[in-house]
């Protein structure tokens, strides 16, 4: 098991930048306005050869009343309790301020080792900044620059006196677990769901909108399977969403997104299915993840099957593709149907991981193509020839048949939907590729096809390859050698004989060439060659 190290100060001052420098990659929204952090997220990430569980917290404030800042303050101090070495970090630029000193007197009362940093030390105008720092009361601050990464030898040599004492436990590696991202519009009740599941205040919650900035990670375990719920910031339409803050929240929540394997979608239950429910549930189908309706605030309707009739409906009639999607209808606040959206998560789960066998797949292909046969593109019928299924998650499959790239898409939805049916594929994107299977493998840029035959000045070439080859070089000449080229008269063909006819028309002639063997062939005025025998009359 790593040490766990909380990072803790006063707002802006830069702790979400060094917990990005210590994990590895930008896991913390960044921004010069304070109080961009409100949840304490916790990240694995490594200092020299430290292996550390890192906690980014708010910016502490000294508020305790119902305020959201005393609401982030709880989660600061949840921190400090969770934490084996604390991080207390100062503005080394504008000095010690009353803040810095207040919190200082609560650490003091924090029976665990406190590191002392003076952040943004990188310039000349900080060397006072860190002078003060020792009025703190911590020791010796460590001058970092969280931003360039400067000073972090210095902060792994303090990590490794402050964890000498510190026995940390050696645990086995746990399984992978199912990561289950909760999405939907603002004020949803995503955190309140995510703290009713695992039973504890994990998340920040109130009523008002937008609390959640951050996508945050909470691990759990579920009847002895682990999981990790992803709590996401609430989406707006693209239209109203201006604040570069807000953006990089909506891109937090479209990664988590894409590395989610369910995705549970939270709408309320009088405004279910609007156009940015159907917005996302569309992304999720596109990102290829399994999806789940939940309807919120159930505890407030009156009419409860009624309503789940005509929610069902709206996602048939809205979301074909996603057709027999799993529906849940909870309360997040009194927990009224919270036991059953976990078994829901489950199955689609298990759905979206299926494997077909090839075998029943191509019996499946004969059943379906017998009663609907494809229909016949240019006047020739696409035969479908086998099947098989390359990769899960979601289900994809491949299907090779004669001039596939012709095969009409709506007849590649009646496959997909008939799949669907079929192997009881209820919610879960179909991903349905067509190859054809017909080419020729010695034509023309084919496999087999060899290398290209050499026509050249032969012969034997053809008369529109020969022509084409003369026409070249003669565009090849220069100018005044092109232009005698065609001003040359063709000389006439010699001809063997001419003979006058005694044919009615005087002055006539016709053209007798020699035969192969050396007799005479008469031609007519038409161009043809008389060679068969004159008519004899039967006596």
């Amino acid at each position: 098991m790593a040490l766990k190290v909380a990072i803790v100060g006063r707002p802006n001052v830069g702790k979400s930048t060094l917990f990005n420098r210590l994990v590895g990659k930008r896991l913390a929204l960044v921004d010069d306005r304070p109080g961009v952090t409100r949840d304490r997220r916790y990240a694995d990430g490594n200092i020299g050869d430290m292996d550390l569980t890192l906690i980014d917290t708010a910016g502490y404030e000294d508020v305790t009343d119902d305020s959201l800042e005393s609401r982030m303050r709880e989660q600061t101090e949840l921190a400090l309790e969770d934490g084996d070495v604390i991080l207390f970090m100062m503005d080394a630029r504008e000095g010690v301020t009353s803040l810095d000193q207040i919190f200082a007197v609560r650490l003091r009362h924090q029976n665990k080792p406190v590191i002392l940093l003076a952040n943004k030390s990188e310039s000349r105008e900080s060397g006072g900044g860190v002078g003060e720092a020792y009025a703190l009361g911590f020791g010796e601050p460590v001058a970092i620059s969280a931003e360039h990464g400067e000073g972090m030898a210095d902060l792994y040599a303090a990590l490794v006196i402050a964890s000498a004492d510190i026995f940390i436990e050696e645990v086995d590696e746990p399984d992978k677990p199912i990561r289950i991202a909760i999405i939907g519009r603002p004020n949803a009740g995503k955190s309140t769901l995510i703290n009713r599941l695992i039973g504890e205040d994990r998340l920040l919650t109130g009523p008002e909108a937008g609390i959640t900035r951050d996508s945050i990670s909470v691990d759990w375990e579920y009847e002895g399977q682990n999981i990790r719920l992803v709590d996401t910031a609430g989406m707006r339409r693209k239209a109203r969403v201006q604040e570069k803050l807000e953006k990089l929240s909506v891109a937090d929540t479209i990664r988590a997104i894409t590395f989610a394997e369910v995705v549970v979608l939270v709408m309320d239950k009088d405004n279910a299915f609007d156009v940015q429910d159907l917005q996302l549930a569309d992304l999720v189908e596109r990102e290829g993840r399994a999806l789940v309706y939940v309807a919120a605030k159930w505890d407030l309707e009156e009419e409860p099957q009624a309503k789940m009739a005509e929610l069902k409906t709206l996602a048939e009639t809205k979301l074909p593709q996603l057709k027999g999607s799993e529906f849940v209808a909870l309360s997040a606040h009194s927990g009224r149907g919270v036991e059953r959206l976990m078994p829901a998560v489950l199955k689609a789960h298990a759905t979206w991981s299926v494997k077909v066998k090839t075998k029943d797949l191509n019996d499946w292909l004969s059943a379906a193509t017998q009663r609907h046969p494809p229909p016949a593109v240019d006047g020739k019928r696409i035969k479908t020839k086998y099947m098989a299924q390359t990769k899960a998650r979601p289900p994809t499959f491949v299907l090779f048949a004669s001039r596939g790239g012709a095969l009409p898409e709506h007849y590649i939805r009646y496959l997909s939907n008939s799949l669907r049916e079929s192997f009881d594929l209820p919610g879960v994107p179909i991903r349905l590729t067509v190859k054809g299977g017909s080419e020729n493998p010695y034509a023309s840029g084919g496999a087999k096809s060899g290398p290209e035959r050499y026509k050249g000045d032969a012969k034997t070439a053809p008369r529109k390859v020969r022509k084409a080859d003369k026409a070249e070089a003669l565009s090849n000449l220069p100018g005044k050698a092109l232009e005698q080229k065609k001003t040359r008269v063709a000389k006439p063909r010699v001809i063997g004989a001419v003979k006058n006819s005694a044919s009615k028309k005087a002055g006539s002639s016709v053209a007798i060439q020699k035969g192969a063997r050396g007799g005479a062939r008469q031609v007519s005025r038409s161009g043809r060659v008389r060679t068969g025998q004159k008519h004899v009359p039967k006596k």
